[in-house]
C-alpha cells in the first residue's frame, strides 16, 4: 500500500519512410523524440525518479544524443515552459528514439543512474543507447566475472551497466554478429526480467523482452510508423488503434534495420507475468499479454463480494458503504459494492503531489508522507460502517496512519479493511522494490506457504487497529487475471520464484542457505 515500486518503463519509436507510389517516397518526419515524451508521460505511473530519451537523426553532428534528468517527465523535459520544450525538441528531434522512466532499486538517486545509457564509439555500431526495465537476479556474479580479470571497472552498482557492458562485448565480437545472436548470448547469461529497447548510430532499433515476460512489453505498427512501450496505454494515446497493438512474446524481440521491421525468436519462450502489473502498477487503461487491466481489477473486486456474502463477518446495513484507497484500488472498490449493491464512495482524497511514500527512506519520514498523502471526508464517513479497499499491504506504515485518520477526522463508525491481493510474504528480485523479509506486515503472523485462517486475519486486524481484515486468498489472484498460476510470477506471495538465482536469493535471505 504506497510502498511498492516498480523498477521503470520504456518507450521506443521508429518513423518509417513510407511509399507514396510508385515514383514518389514520402521522407520520414523528424517528430521522434516529441511522440516518446508523450509515451513517458502516459508510463509515468512506472517511474517517476528520472526520465530520459536518446533520439537518432543522422543529418545531425551527434547521430544520437541523449537527454536524462531527475524529476518527474514534465520536469525534466520542462513542459510547462513552451519556449524551454520547444527548444529541447528541436535539438533532439530525429526519426527514432527511445525513452524511459525511473524508479530505482539499484544505484543512487541521481542524474548519473537515469536512462537511458549511451554509450560513446568511433565506430557507429558500437555507439549505441539503451533503457531497461526490470533488474537482474544475478547481478553480483555477473558483475564479479566482468571485473575478475582487474582490467574492467564498474562505475556504478546498476545492473543497466552490466548489460551496457555485456552488449559492448558482443557488438565487439569476431565475426560480427546479428541482433538475435547477441539477444541469444545475453539470454543465456542474464538471469531475470529485462525488457529493453535499443538505439545505435547506425539508426538500427532493438526491442526484447525476456523469456519469461516478466515484464510487459507492447508495439503496434504502420506503414509508415512503429512504436513500443511498456504499456498499451502509451501506445493508443499515440493513436494507435487498440487492433493494431500487440504484446511481444515472453523471448522475442523486434528489430528494425534498413528500415526493415524483423520479429524473431531468440530463447525459448516461458510465461511468468509479474502478477502486480494487473493489480497495482499498470495504468488500469492498458492491456498487457491480452488480459485488460481495468477487467482484472473488476474481478478481484468481485472475488471480494463473493468471499463476503459466503462469510459473513457483519450485517450491511444504511449506514455500510465501500470506501477504495485510491486510484488504484478503484475498479476493484467499485467492483466489490456492485455485487453486494451498497455504495461505493470517494471518502478519501489523494493529494497527487505528495510523492509517494516508499521512496522516503526511513520509518519517520514515511509516517510524515502518509499523513499527508490523502485527505479523509467527513461529510462522507461520519457515522459510517466503512469497508476499505485496499490493493495491497507491504509494511502497513500507510494503512495504519490511514486508519487513524479515517477514525478521528473522518469519524466512521467500523472499517473493516478488505485487500484485493493475498499477504506479501516475500522480496522481490525482479524490479519491484519489495522490502526486506523482515519489514514486511505479512512475515509477523505467518510463514510462507502457511494458510491464512480467520484467526490470523483478527490478529493482524488488532495489530493494524481495525474491526475486521480480510485478504484475497492466492488461487483468486491468477483466476482474475486470467492465467494459470503455473503463468504467472507470485513469487513474492509463495515464496516460489521463476528463475534459479531468484530462489537462490531468496534462500539466502531466509537463512536456509549459506552465503557463499
Amino acid at each position: 500500500m504506497g510502498q511498492l515500486h516498480h523498477e521503470c518503463g520504456v518507450a521506443a519509436v521508429y518513423q518509417l519512410a513510407a511509399t507514396k507510389d510508385a515514383n514518389s517516397i514520402q521522407k520520414p518526419g523528424n517528430q521522434a523524440a516529441k511522440m516518446t515524451v508523450r509515451m513517458l508521460q502516459d508510463m509515468q505511473n512506472r517511474g517517476q525518479l528520472a526520465a530520459g530519451l536518446t533520439s537518432y537523426n543522422p543529418d545531425r553532428g551527434q547521430l544520437i544524443d541523449t537527454h536524462k534528468d531527475i524529476g518527474a517527465v514534465s520536469e525534466v523535459f520542462r513542459l510547462s515552459h513552451t519556449e524551454e520544450f520547444q527548444s529541447l525538441m528541436n535539438r533532439y528531434e530525429g526519426v527514432a528514439a527511445i525513452g524511459h522512466v525511473r524508479y530505482a532499486t539499484f544505484g543512487k538517486d541521481d542524474r548519473s543512474f537515469a536512462q537511458p545509457f549511451e554509450r560513446h564509439h568511433l565506430q557507429k555500431r558500437k555507439w549505441f543507447s539503451f533503457g531497461f526495465n526490470g533488474q537482474l537476479a544475478n547481478y553480483r556474479q555477473l558483475a564479479e566475472e566482468l571485473v575478475q580479470d582487474h582490467e574492467h571497472h564498474l562505475a556504478r552498482e546498476s545492473d543497466t551497466e552490466i548489460i551496457m557492458h555485456l552488449v559492448s562485448e558482443q557488438l565487439s565480437a569476431t565475426p560480427k554478429r546479428s541482433f538475435v545472436e547477441i539477444m541469444q548470448t545475453l539470454a543465456a547469461k542474464l538471469d531475470g526480467a529485462y525488457s529493453l529497447a535499443y538505439l545505435n548510430a547506425h539508426g538500427e532499433m532493438l526491442v526484447a523482452r525476456d523469456p519469461l515476460g516478466i515484464k510487459p512489453m507492447c508495439y503496434a505498427q504502420t506503414d509508415s510508423l512503429f512504436a513500443a512501450a511498456s504499456e498499451s496505454v502509451a501506445l493508443r494515446n499515440l493513436g494507435f488503434d487498440r487492433k493494431q497493438i500487440k504484446s511481444l512474446e515472453p523471448g522475442q524481440m523486434i528489430s528494425i534495420v534498413d528500415g526493415n521491421i524483423e520479429i524473431e525468436n531468440f530463447a525459448e519462450p516461458g510465461r511468468a507475468h509479474c502478477f502486480f502489473e494487473w493489480i497495482y502498477f499498470a495504468n488500469v487503461g492498458s492491456t498487457l499479454d491480452d488480459v485488460s487491466v481495468y477487467v482484472s481489477r473488476t474481478r478481484l473486486g468481485a472475488e471480494l463480494a463473493r468471499i463476503e456474502k459466503e462469510n459473513p463477518m457483519f450485517e450491511f446495513d444504511d449506514d455500510t458503504i465501500v470506501v477504495p484507497v485510491p486510484d488504484t484500488s478503484k475498479a476493484a472498490a467499485d467492483s466489490m459494492a456492485f455485487e453486494l449493491k451498497i455504495p461505493s464512495r470517494e471518502g478519501l482524497i489523494r493529494n497527487r503531489y505528495s510523492g509517494r511514500t516508499f521512496i522516503e527512506n526511513s520509518q519517520d519520514r514515511r509516517v510524515e508522507k502518509a499523513k499527508s498523502k490523502y485527505t479523509p471526508l467527513r461529510e462522507v464517513l461520519e457515522g459510517k460502517r466503512i469497508i476499505l479497499v485496499e490493493d495491497s499491504i507491504v509494511r502497513s506504515t500507510t494503512m495504519r496512519v490511514l486508519l487513524d485518520r479515517i477514525r478521528d477526522e473522518g469519524g466512521a463508525r467500523e472499517i473493516h479493511v478488505r485487500v484485493a491481493c493475498p499477504p506479501i510474504m516475500a522480496p522481490c528480485f525482479y524490479g519491484i522494490d519489495i522490502p526486506t523479509k523482515s519489514e514486511l506486515f505479512g512475515p509477523n503472523f505467518l510463514k510462507t506457504g502457511e494458510s491464512l485462517t480467520p484467526e490470523i486475519e483478527a490478529k493482524m486486524a488488532l495489530e493494524l487497529g481495525c474491526d475486521s481484515l480480510r485478504y484475497l486468498p492466492l488461487e483468486s489472484v491468477a483466476s482474475s487475471i486470467g492465467f494459470s498460476e503455473h503463468q504467472l510470477c507470485q513469487a513474492c506471495l509463495n515464496g516460489k520464484y521463476p528463475t534459479a538465482n531468484g530462489q537462490e536469493l531468496y534462500d539466502i535471505a531466509c537463512g536456509s542457505k549459506p552465503v557463499s
